[in-house]
């Protein structure tokens, strides 16, 4: 007597299921997801000006961060980074990016030394942007490293 299994004959794994019996295999979409801009009336801008660069980044008032720029990312190569110009083009730069977020009125906060430091202030207040305060928050040391040896010719 023959067994009823291996008279049965066998589904073959080349075969592909049919659409109805197959669960749902839609490609999800893999990436970043589209963030909704936020609406932001009152932010901050920070404003680094180095002897090499200027970097300008604009948050809102808890910190989040909504545009920055920088001087090497508009285009400014080599000694042009740190021009007063350059920080100036970088300001426009920055806000153009954020201007559909509503911003209207900054507290700014400088850091550094550079060139660039008052001429991306000005023109911060030439692009529209009511300014509340500006401070400064250049990093002083409180008595700095250790001099090196005093050089005996």
């Amino acid at each position: 007597m023959e067994d009823a299994s291996l008279t049965q004959p066998r589904p073959d794994p080349m075969i592909s299921v049919a659409a109805s019996d197959a669960p749902n295999t839609e490609p999800t979409p893999i990436g970043k997801k589209k963030s909704k801009r936020k609406f932001v009336t009152i932010g901050k801008v920070f404003v680094q000006a180095t002897y090499n660069n200027t970097i300008v980044t604009i948050t809102d008032a808890n910190g989040a961060v909504l545009g920055w720029s920088s001087a090497g990312k508009t285009g400014f190569k080599g000694p042009k980074k740190s021009t007063p110009y350059a920080a100036g083009i970088t300001v426009r730069d920055v806000v153009e990016r954020i201007r559909d977020t509503g911003l209207k009125t900054v507290d700014v906060f400088v850091r550094g030394v550079g060139s660039g430091r008052e001429a991306a202030v000005r023109a911060l207040g030439a692009q529209g942007l009511t300014i509340n305060t500006i401070k400064d928050i250049t990093p002083i040391p409180h008595n700095g490293c250790r001099p090196r040896k005093v050089r005996r010719v």
